[in-house]
């Protein structure tokens, strides 16, 4: 169903996100370009009214706006033809080349459907477009290819998607951006069609920085429950049993970060409950039951190393938001007092 007046977009990638992605552009009007690697993956979309372009090049020239969703940003880069990133192999020699064929085009292949028309051919079509990379990827990697966009002579956005697939342009799906501030203005409305859209400001990198750092909130969450499971399970309890009391437990727990965060940023950190060097004696009952009951403990020892770091610190009678700083690897950008500013990469 296209709308009239609604501007088209492009989506280059079909795999699971890149197919939501195309589908909620056409369900709010959008005339809808796609493209991917392999040829005939957009046919559920082609039947919905959308485009599917042969080749990268022809689906970019489609639309002023091109959304990217592909497995990292080596497909990235292959697909657009842009150099590889420093330190990255040849484009030739991609790791993931083997893996699914929906991911990217190697740049320089010559003719037939989902290959480019020739070496440039995707790079060169992008000039007056906005390029939307979502992507993921790290902060660097974004700073990057907007360098390298921007000389293409497009706009670009660097984004985070904070969904699953079936997630996408429904209510609860949160699509974090950053970049070009004129980029934005011109198509939020577009790029709302996919979720909540939240725009973090010109600095490309904010919005893997944010990204990433949700994602690394999740898999802590994750790696705790399957702790616990593991050594529920180790006496038969059954994880349906046992789930609703973790949910529980971290529901109340996760009240706590608000006044963890707003004592980091004043840098005070004075334990009002339970101190550092109480939980590290504490936490030593977490390895060891686990070794008892046959659970590995690989996914706990490095919250109890940094624990013990802490109490080494001089930080023994603070909270646990003293530790932050501990997790920091340059000097450089660890925030003076009352400051968290990340610093540039």
């Amino acid at each position: 169903m296209n709308i009239d007046g609604r501007p088209p977009v492009t989506v280059i990638g079909l795999g699971a996100m890149g197919k939501a992605l195309a589908g909620a552009f056409l369900d709010n009007g959008h005339p809808t370009t796609v493209w991917n690697r392999t040829a005939g993956k957009g046919g559920k979309l082609v039947e919905r009214g959308a485009t599917e372009a042969a080749t990268a090049a022809e689906a970019i020239a489609a639309s002023p706006l091109v959304v990217v969703c592909v497995l990292d940003d080596a497909a990235v880069r292959a697909t657009l033809g842009a150099p590889a990133a420093p330190g990255a192999s040849d484009s030739a020699d991609i790791p993931h080349a083997p893996g699914p064929p929906d991911l990217a085009n190697t740049p320089g292949t010559t003719g037939g459907p989902g290959t480019s028309t020739g070496p440039g051919a995707a790079s060169e079509a992008l000039a007056g477009r906005t390029l939307v990379n979502l992507t993921n990827g790290t902060p660097r990697q974004a700073r990057e290819l907007a360098r390298w966009a921007s000389a293409q002579g497009a706009d670009y956005l660097d984004g985070g998607i904070m969904a699953v697939p079936p997630m996408i342009g429904r209510p609860g799906s949160l699509i974090l951006c950053s970049g070009s501030p004129r980029a934005f203005a011109a198509h939020e409305e577009t790029l709302s069609a996919t979720g909540t859209v939240s725009y973090l400001g010109e600095d490309a990198g904010r919005a893997a920085l944010y990204d990433i750092a949700l994602l690394s909130a999740m898999y802590g969450m994750f790696g705790g429950f399957l702790q616990a499971v593991a050594l529920a399970g180790s006496e038969k309890v059954p994880a349906t049993e046992f789930t609703p009391m973790v949910v529980s437990w971290l529901n109340a727990m996760i009240t706590s970060l608000p006044e963890m965060a707003k004592a980091y940023d004043a840098n005070d950190h004075s334990a009002t409950v339970s101190n550092l060097e109480m939980q590290a004696t504490g936490f030593v009952n977490l390895l060891e039951t686990g070794r008892d009951q046959g659970v590995g403990t690989e996914l706990l020892e490095p919250m109890g190393v940094l624990l013990n770091r802490g109490v080494a610190a001089g930080r023994g009678g603070d909270d646990l938001s003293a530790l932050i700083d501990l997790l920091r690897t340059d000097p450089a950008k660890v925030p003076d007092a009352g400051s968290n500013d990340l610093g540039s990469e």
